[in-house]
């Protein structure tokens, strides 16, 4: 469990609610369903209308990925690469076929895969590369979603406050009624700005960190593959990962 984002959360929604009790207001004041809705609809419409369904469906699954961060296995995978090479150098790399039947990552198993075949290791790095370039736009795309509803809710927003105040209009002559719809309107703002600024944005840039943890990684796995095809001292190899270590 990432604790940081769940603390960045509750500040942010308590500052707000604290401040509305501070200046005299009442918190139920700002719980209004109607707003909501136009606010939560209007943004996640937009975003399905320029949105490919696989990378919406990936995006949503993704926010997972903001509260539970991806383990940083990165030192536990540097002991597999130094063991993957020592036992390579001795052996070849055709006897990495062991090793390769334990790992449960396919890409790990694809990268073994092309040293056990005996390619050269510039044509591992050039299908590698390809493999992530296509990942990597995968990913971006799928995360997309939620800077794409950052950018949406604030003028859903300004929407809602606009039907809101049509709502005052028509019932000008129903002073009962006019409360309900200049709450709405006002409350419409403050939910797309607020769940703009402080979750979907935030939300996006997270993602943004987990892709670039997950690049990392397997950029890591492809120059160590690399240098292994290549016939590099285990020193070397070990050398090389030091760099991913920080």
């Amino acid at each position: 469990m990432d604790w940081n984002s769940l603390i960045g959360l509750a500040v942010a929604v308590l500052g707000i609610l604290l401040g509305q009790s501070i200046e005299g207001g009442h918190i139920s004041s700002l719980v209004q369903p109607a707003a909501f809705l136009i606010v939560m609809c209007g943004t996640f419409g937009a975003v399905i209308l320029q949105t490919r369904p696989k990378n919406f469906i990936d995006g949503l699954k993704m926010l997972s990925q903001v509260f539970n961060m991806p383990v940083d296995d990165r030192q536990a995978l540097a002991k597999r690469i130094n063991t993957w090479s020592t036992y390579a150098r001795k052996e070849g790399l055709f006897m990495l076929e062991s090793y390769m039947q334990k790992e449960t990552e396919p890409f790990i198993k694809k990268g073994m895969q092309l040293m056990i075949d005996g390619t050269p290791p510039e044509k591992i790095r050039e299908i590698v590369a390809i493999d992530m370039h296509f990942h990597e736009v995968e990913l971006r795309n799928s995360a997309k979603i939620w800077s794409a509803a950052g950018g949406y809710a604030p003028t859903v927003g300004i929407l809602g406050a606009v039907l809101g105040l049509i709502h005052v209009m028509e019932n000008l002559s129903d002073p009962s009624k006019l409360g309900s719809g200049i709450a709405v309107a006002f409350v419409a703002t403050i939910y797309g700005v607020g769940l703009a600024n402080l979750v979907f944005l935030p939300i996006a840039n997270k993602l943004k960190n987990v892709i670039q943890f997950e690049m990392m990684r397997r950029e890591m796995l492809l120059n160590a593959w690399v240098s292994i095809a290549k016939g590099d001292h285990p020193n070397v190899v070990a050398e090389r990962l030091l760099s991913y270590m920080r």
